[in-house]
């Protein structure tokens, strides 16, 4: 039997868009490139509990805060999230004590210490599921041209990822 996980991780993921038609998305406020954002809120184990697509624009917290409020009570067990340094700051903080107040915050931040690639602990989790859904051909590149589409695939591939768990539990 699997516990129930009581935590999740959060993290947000940029595109540029290749399609061209019929509209482009909106520019980024601080890459000035055409695309999308994907925020996942992912499980201890890397399974895909929520997910959101918007236009590359929006900063990381206020996207984070889109993610949790449409939520609606689906995941009344989780108790804490570990999100990374994009979500920090006192507007994501007091949106979460709104939306959700028995959820805990923990901003996983990387060490001023640390030269080069490092393993950031609990980031490595989400960030193991972004390149698990990178590997489907679909959300490799931003190919879609509505926001709902892409969602769409993002939620396909979460569900391959999770049929794969459960019919190779090695």
């Amino acid at each position: 039997m699997r516990e129930i996980c009581t935590s999740g991780l959060m993290s947000g993921e940029g595109k540029r868009s290749v399609a061209a038609w019929p509209k482009q998305p909106r520019p980024s406020s601080t890459l000035q490139i055409k695309g999308k954002k994907r925020h996942l809120l992912v499980d201890t184990l890397g399974l895909v509990l929520h997910a959101i697509v918007h236009p590359a624009d929006i900063q990381d917290r206020d996207g984070g805060v889109l993610v949790l409020s449409t939520l609606f009570g689906l995941f009344p067990f989780l108790q804490k999230l570990f999100a990374d340094g994009g979500y920090q700051g006192p507007q994501f903080a007091n949106a979460v004590v709104k939306i959700l107040p028995s959820l805990k915050i923990d901003i996983v931040k990387r060490p001023d210490t640390a030269v080069g690639f490092e393993i950031i602990p609990k980031r490595w989790i989400v960030e193991r599921t972004i390149a698990w859904l990178n590997r489907c051909r679909r959300l490799a590149k931003d190919w879609e041209c509505r926001t709902r589409k892409a969602l769409a695939f993002l939620r396909l591939a979460s569900i391959r990822l999770m049929l794969r768990k459960l019919c190779n539990p090695t």
